[in-house]
């Protein structure tokens, strides 16, 4: 069996200069003190083998870091089996513009370049969340451009009134009413904005059929107080994973709050004082409301006796570094 001698001593190399401030990005996240010495281990490690090579800081591209993942395996060492164990150390030296940025696995389409500024539309122009509502138009948008057969060499001039119908039924066809609804209006924004880009006429959007959603027809059955209450009784609060569920349970059920609502509540949007909670909806939208006393007490059963204490300003975060806070 091979004998693996662990370096330790004063880090060498080009990465020697960044041994702090990588361990203090680490302590923000979480990391406990035995994890933080591993990953300066392994910046030394690297540091060491970008010496031995010839290479500069800027020379650790994705690539060379699998070499580098080879290499350390030919000498006996067993972790990090891949390159997501080099996640840490990575981002922080892409962060501070160490070393170069990601590269891309895949090359720049048309398609790409269109959404990437639609997307950009979406966001500067419309005001729509980037991570509860853009993705949705962006996956309406390109299904469109697909079913069109457009999308490897998108010549939008040559879409027609047809194509929009045409794609509006295959929808239907497919998913329920209120699906196929829903995305009738992330189609007219699309269309709209195509339009406005100059890329095709005024005519498209106007071809969009309407839905027909009867009234009351696809009104929610509530769950009964009586299922509110095993749900929450289901969650284990004498653990730190059962307090976070139990909060944030309570905050959708007592507040109401969309999912994407609950994952943005940020510390400092709890007014203890005055008992209010700010809630950041859709289109950059604030809101203040109440804050219960039981959802009050929930939240502070986390943050007393649950969250981890990091740099995250997240109300509601992972409990595995790195600490941070939860999607929607």
């Amino acid at each position: 069996m091979m004998m693996v001698r662990r370096v330790c001593g004063p880090m060498v190399g080009p990465l020697r200069l960044d041994v702090a401030g990588f361990r203090q990005s680490l302590a923000g996240q979480g990391y406990s003190s035995y994890s933080i010495d591993s990953h300066v281990l392994l910046m030394g490690h690297v540091s060491r083998w970008l010496v031995g090579e010839g290479l500069s800081a800027s020379d650790l591209t994705g690539e060379r870091a699998r070499l580098f993942l080879e290499a350390r395996r030919a000498e006996g060492y067993v972790h990090p089996v891949s390159i997501h164990g080099m996640a840490p150390l990575l981002g922080y030296l892409r962060e501070i513009a160490a070393v170069p940025a990601l590269e891309r696995d895949v090359a720049v389409t048309a398609l790409d370049v269109l959404l990437g500024r639609y997307r950009r539309y979406l966001i500067e122009e419309r005001g729509l969340s980037v991570s509860t509502t853009v993705p949705h138009y962006l996956d309406v948008a390109r299904a469109f451009l697909q079913y069109c057969s457009v999308a490897d060499d998108p010549d939008l001039g040559a879409l027609t009134s047809a194509d929009v119908t045409g794609f509006v039924l295959w929808v239907s066809r497919r998913h329920p009413a209120g699906h196929a609804k829903s995305v009738t209006t992330r189609l007219r924004s699309f269309l709209r904005y195509l339009h406005v880009a100059g890329l095709t006429g005024d005519g498209l959007v106007m071809a969009v059929p309407s839905v027909a959603v009867w009234q009351l027809t696809m009104l929610p059955r509530a769950i009964s107080a009586a299922d509110v209450a095993r749900l929450l009784k289901s969650c284990d609060r004498r653990r730190a994973k059962g307090r976070r569920d139990f909060a944030v349970l309570t905050v959708l059920v007592r507040l109401g709050l969309r999912a994407g609502e609950v994952a943005a509540l940020r510390l400092g949007d709890i007014d203890w004082h005055h008992g209010e909670v700010t809630v950041h909806g859709k289109g950059n939208r604030e809101d203040r409301l109440p804050l219960p006393p039981d959802v009050g007490d929930a939240i502070v059963g986390w943050l007393r006796r649950g969250r981890p204490r990091c740099d995250c300003p997240a109300v509601f975060t992972r409990l595995l570094a790195p600490h941070r806070g939860l999607s929607a």
